[in-house]
């Protein structure tokens, strides 16, 4: 059995400063729920960028199939603390 893991404050801005970086948008402008796609524009090839930099930043390995739950800041959330209570 895994412990569950919770990102601290710094690891959730991270998190949050390389979805704005790829998505070329201000941190300021994206909530925990505010979708990447509808809200910002976003497109699939955007959403593999993400995948790729959070398992570099964060040293997890993160399935492709995850990216449908990866539509706002908390699905990453979700599957980052998920992959790191691997």
């Amino acid at each position: 059995m895994t412990n569950a893991v919770t990102l601290t404050g710094e690891q959730r801005a991270r998190v949050k400063e390389i979805v704005c970086e790829i998505l070329e948008i201000d941190v300021a402008d994206v909530s925990g729920t505010s979708l990447f796609k509808e809200d910002h524009d976003a497109d699939s090839m955007s959403a593999i960028e993400i995948l790729t930099a959070l398992e570099l930043a964060f040293g997890i390995g993160i399935d492709q199939a995850e990216l449908l739950r990866m539509v706002n800041l908390d699905g990453v959330v979700a599957v980052v603390e998920e992959g790191l209570s691997r």
